[in-house]
């Protein structure tokens, strides 16, 4: 029998590559309804008093992805109230309702920003959210790991790394943009080590995730199974828009004395330091590897970025 899935976040980036795969209603907040999408149940906002009555019939898992992504515009006050509250009113109706099983997609920020000194993030790191947004998310991940033992509903927590693909926004959007636009990038000499997620690898894992009979109770790291560096992830990038890119060698100290001098060592940071994942537990506990390598993933984007 197939699994009937509600999706939150179909509006978004993420949750327009789901949204339409089979056997999937989709929730939308009424300001961002999605016309052509004809499963919509409509809410006004997410929070701790969202009303979510008649929208778990027939539903056997909920894939979560609706909440505030990382901004300066929204407050503590603000992540708390959407991220974390917003996720526990939603999951504690829906165990109400029977609905089974709950995936929650997290980020990697609740391990930190970057792996030093450690190597890599793997299923067993201690969490160390390192601003507002990752620790609402780590929030609702302690509050759905209690209301699994309260109540039974099956927990799978989903930590993505940058998620990339066409129209992708954030840090990959910006990465695209330059490459497109700029003949010349200055990673020559970067030699970092990152781990990302192509688009397509995450909805697999995502849908994976939701069916798999050994996925409850798990926290997965979500990335390509595949660290690059910066140079070699902007030299991907050209290969896919088909575009050439020179990468000039520009020493990393410099690239941060520049960076703290404009207020930008958070984007450098992110640019130019490590942030590996160890995703090998997705194999061992269900048998997911993912579907796309990232020089595949990348051969979309000449095809679909507007």
């Amino acid at each position: 029998m197939a699994t009937k899935i509600l999706l939150t976040g179909s509006s978004g980036f993420i949750g327009s590559y789901l949204k339409f795969e089979k056997d999937i209603k989709s929730i939308v907040t009424r300001k961002n309804e999605v016309d052509n999408c004809k499963y919509n149940y409509k809410i006004d906002s997410l929070n701790g008093n969202t009303c979510w009555r008649n929208a778990f019939c027939g539903i056997d898992c909920i894939i979560h992805l609706a909440g505030l992504a990382h901004s300066n515009k929204f407050t503590d006050s603000d992540y708390y109230s959407v991220n974390t509250q917003g996720t526990l009113k939603l999951a504690s109706d829906a165990a109400k309702a029977g609905v089974k099983r709950f995936v929650f997609v997290s980020t990697i920020g609740v391990n930190g920003s970057s792996t030093r000194p450690e190597k890599s993030f793997s299923y067993g790191s201690k969490v160390k959210p390192h601003n507002a947004y990752a620790k609402s998310k780590l929030d609702a991940e302690l509050g759905l790991k209690k209301l699994a033992k309260e109540t039974g509903l099956e927990i799978v927590i989903v930590r993505p790394t940058l998620v990339y693909g066409p129209n992708a926004p954030g840090n990959f959007g910006l990465l695209t943009r330059l490459v497109k636009n700029l003949p010349l990038l200055p990673f020559g000499l970067v030699k970092n080590q990152r781990s990302f997620i192509a688009v397509q690898n995450l909805v697999d894992l995502l849908l994976t995730c939701a069916k798999h009979p050994n996925a409850a109770g798990y926290t997965f790291l979500a990335s390509d199974c595949e660290s690059v560096s910066t140079k070699q992830f902007t030299n991907a990038i050209a290969k896919g828009l088909n575009k050439s890119v020179c990468q000039l060698s520009i020493p990393v100290s410099v690239m941060y004395l520049v960076a703290k001098l404009l207020g930008k060592q958070s984007i450098a940071e992110q640019l130019l330091g490590n942030l590996e994942v160890d995703s090998s537990n997705a194999f061992d506990v269900m048998g997911w590897v993912p579907p796309y390598s990232m020089e595949q993933a990348m051969t979309l984007l000449s095809k679909e970025v507007k």
